[in-house]
Parts: C-alpha cells; sequence; structure tokens
C-alpha cells in the first residue's frame, strides 16, 4: 500500500540582522580608530635601539626624528583624545618633513654619483656655494623680443636696483633666458651683450636659438638655472605672459613641503599628425593610433618644478628625448616618475575682463594670457593695460613677507 507522503514543515528562517546605521558606522570607526593609536603608543619596542653615535649628520638628522617619535609616543599615553589629534598632526607635518630631507638626500646622492662616473649631463654644483633662492622665474625670450622685454620691464618685471632687491630681500630671482646666434659673436648676439650689459637681467644659456629647438633650451635652462642659484622651484614663462610676483611664489609656497611637484594648468590637447599644421608632431606614431590625445601636461606658457626635478632633468639631460613641442617633452619627462602633478588654474588666467574680475573678486591671478594666441595677443601693446587692471599692485611685491 502506499503511505501517505508527509507534509514538510517549512524551515525556519534565521531572523535577518539589522543594518548598521550610517552614524554607528562613522561612531564604530572613530572608536577603532582611537583605540588603535593609544594601544599602538603602548606597544613596546621589538628590538632594542641602537646606542652607536652616528658619524654623519645624516644620522643626526634621523635620530632627531626617533627622538620626537618617542616625545610624541609619551604623549600619546599621557594625553586625552583632543590632544591626540593634535600630535597625529604633528606626527604627519613630521613625517612630510622627513619625507623631503630624504629625497634631498637622494639628489645629492645622484649629483655626486654623476660626478664620480663622468655624468650623463651637468652635475649641479655644491649647493653650498650657490646663492639661495625660493624661486627662479626665467623668461624665454627671443633675439627678436626686445620690445616685449621691454613691456615686461615697464610692468611686472623690475629693473635695476630694484631687481637686486627682489632676490636679496625676498628670494625671487627673474631672468630673461636667450641662447646664442647659429654664428656666435655676430650681430645678433653683440645686440644682446649690450642690452645685458645696460639691465644686468639676462641668463645666457649654452644653447642655439630657434624656434624648433625650444625643448632643447627648456633643457638647458633647468641645468643652467640649477647650476646658478639653489631655489625650491624653477618656473618658465613666455616674454608674452602678465605675471603676479607675488601671488605666483604665494602659490608655490603651498608646495614646499613637497619634494617633486610640477605645477601649471594640465592639458591634454590632440596629437596633430597632418603634416604643415602649427604643432605638427613627427613623432605621432608613438603616442598610439591617430587622433589619440598627449598625456596630461602643464602648458607651455607657463609653469614650474619643485628643486629635485630641475636637478634631475640636469643630471639626465643628454638622454631626454625631445619631442617636438617643449610642453610634451617636459611632460614626458617627468611622466614616468614619483611626481605631483598640480593644475593650477590661476596661472592660465584670460586677459581683461576674466583677470580683472578675478581680482575684484579679490582672487587675484598669478598668471595671464590669451589662449588663442598662445600668450597675449599684441603683447607690446596691450602688457600695460593689463597690468593696471589685473596687476597686484607695483607695491605688493614690497610689502610682502620678508622672505617669500
Amino acid at each position: 500500500a502506499l503511505t501517505e507522503r508527509q507534509p514538510q514543515q517549512p524551515e525556519k528562517k534565521a531572523p535577518r540582522a539589522r543594518p548598521m546605521s550610517g552614524k554607528a558606522a562613522v561612531m564604530l570607526c572613530a572608536t577603532s580608530f582611537f583605540v588603535g593609536l593609544l594601544l599602538s603608543g603602548r606597544m613596546a619596542p621589538l628590538t632594542p635601539p641602537s646606542t652607536e653615535p652616528s658619524s654623519t649628520g645624516h644620522g643626526s638628522r634621523i635620530a632627531l626624528f626617533a627622538d620626537d617619535c618617542d616625545q610624541t609616543r609619551r604623549k600619546l599615553e599621557e594625553g586625552k583624545p583632543n590632544d591626540i589629534m593634535k600630535e597625529v598632526s604633528r606626527t604627519h607635518q613630521a613625517i612630510q618633513s622627513l619625507d623631503k630631507s630624504v629625497s634631498s638626500l637622494e639628489m645629492e646622492l645622484a649629483v655626486e654619483r654623476a660626478k664620480q662616473n663622468g655624468g650623463l649631463g651637468v652635475a649641479a654644483p655644491s649647493r653650498g656655494r650657490l646663492p639661495k633662492a625660493f624661486v627662479v622665474v626665467g623668461i624665454n625670450t627671443a633675439f627678436s623680443s626686445k620690445k616685449r622685454r621691454d613691456s615686461l620691464r615697464d610692468t611686472w618685471v623690475p629693473r635695476g636696483d630694484k631687481l637686486r632687491r627682489l632676490e636679496k630681500d625676498k628670494g625671487v630671482v627673474v631672468r630673461f633666458v636667450i641662447g646664442h646666434s647659429a654664428t656666435p659673436g655676430g650681430a645678433l648676439d653683440r645686440a644682446i651683450d649690450v642690452e645685458a650689459a645696460a639691465t644686468g637681467d639676462f641668463l645666457r644659456l649654452d644653447h642655439v636659438e630657434g624656434y624648433h629647438e625650444l625643448s632643447a633650451k627648456t633643457r638647458t635652462y633647468f641645468a643652467t638655472a640649477v647650476a646658478t642659484w639653489d631655489a625650491e622651484f624653477y618656473v618658465k614663462v613666455d616674454d608674452d605672459v602678465h605675471v603676479n610676483l607675488v601671488m605666483l611664489a604665494t602659490r608655490l609656497a603651498r608646495y614646499r613641503a613637497r619634494p617633486r611637484v610640477y605645477v601649471g594648468c594640465m592639458k591634454s590637447g590632440p596629437v596633430l599628425s597632418q603634416k604643415g599644421v602649427k604643432y605638427h608632431e613627427p613623432e605621432y606614431w608613438k603616442f598610439g593610433d591617430e587622433g589619440n590625445k598627449y598625456f596630461r601636461h602643464a602648458t607651455g606658457q607657463i609653469y614650474a618644478v619643485s628643486r629635485d626635478l630641475a636637478s634631475y632633468i640636469s643630471i639626465n639631460q643628454p638622454i631626454l628625448h625631445r619631442f617636438a613641442n617643449e610642453d610634451v617633452s617636459l611632460g614626458a619627462w617627468l611622466l614616468g616618475l614619483e611626481v605631483e602633478h598640480v593644475d593650477d588654474r590661476s596661472l592660465c588666467c584670460a586677459t581683461p575682463p576674466d583677470c580683472e574680475w578675478k581680482k575684484q573678486a579679490g582672487n587675484v591671478c598669478a598668471a595671464s594670457f590669451d589662449w588663442s594666441c598662445s600668450g597675449i595677443c599684441k603683447s607690446v601693446d596691450r602688457m600695460r593695460a593689463i597690468h593696471s587692471a589685473c596687476g597686484e599692485g607695483d607695491g605688493a611685491v614690497w610689502s610682502a613677507a620678508a622672505a617669500i
């Protein structure tokens, strides 16, 4: 006989856990963070510290940071939660300072190795022998651009004693950057010699001037500047761009604790493969298929690099590949390095009314130019008016902090 199937009892499901609220999650994370800090402060070192004195200045620097860490640990053990956050902030600042010191030591070591091995490029002299500065501003110029240079001297580039005072009191060095002609000692070079003797505001390069040699000129500029001044930043700017020096220095000062920064208005334009067009890239095939864009890089009108990056360019300049466009070349040199790219739109304001409106709103621009002209259109005629409308004021640089 067939037996009757007994109905199966439905399985009892475990009660579903109530989801944790966002507030509870935040409180749990915060509590775990503070408990972790307190416990880590009480952890004893696994190995006893070495008592051997360091034989170098670098060792004493590292020992100093170790002492700071010990003091921080003791304060964390004794302090209250409010004090812990302050100590965490101070520790973070100490770590940033240590990172910058280590990076500086690494670069000095690279320079010394380059000297001992014959050097790949122009190794920078010992920094102790060079005049110190906060920023070196190199203005890229040409033999035919005397009127442009005069328009800058009449606006944002100080003349004579004021130029020297700017360097001594504010740590800001400004120079027009130029090489020599294809026939050294010719009429073009003699004209620059006369102008330089009268103004004292040139940095002469061992470089043959030419429109298609801008990448090589940029490379030589950084190498020469690093070998001439021990600065924290090195800026390249075109001679048809308006600059507010105090605002430029103020923007760069934000990054002085970071060892490898590349500051500018970052862009990624198309790679132009057609011959005969402006900005044609003969090596377009290296950037992938037709229609591709360049990697992010700072636009060439104005950009800045920190000391370590300028030193890197100086040491390795003979093996740094040059593309057709100078700004692309610099971006390529830095792309594969551990570099912080800073997109600072204050360095690419448009000319009035844009920079004028921003000034009235309290946001003075560091640099202004016209994108359509890759500089200020008709800069010789318009530079004074732009300086009047968008400048930070002729006395701003002298009322700024003693050492920018």
